[in-house]
């Protein structure tokens, strides 16, 4: 059975890449145009109704131009 995207650790992702996207002020439609998606994408994943795959993790870790691996490591200290 697949796990749902609706996850506690999932949430916690999509609340972290929030954080990032707005201390770097950054708006949904200017973090859309940096990654060359529509700024519907950027809502759908930030609300977890858009499941993120690895590369696609990487590319927004790029475009708000953090350490992904910082990200993942706060991920894991939130241990939810």
């Amino acid at each position: 059975m697949t796990e749902s995207i609706y996850t506690a650790r999932y949430r916690r992702l999509c609340e972290l890449l929030v954080e990032a996207r707005k201390s770097k002020g950054l708006s949904q439609a200017a973090l859309s145009e940096r990654l060359g998606w529509l700024q519907t994408t950027v809502s759908k994943y930030e609300r977890g109704e858009r499941r993120l795959d690895l590369v696609e993790f990487l590319d927004i870790s790029q475009a708000l131009d953090i350490d992904p691996h910082r990200v993942i490591r706060r991920l894991k200290a939130a241990d939810v």
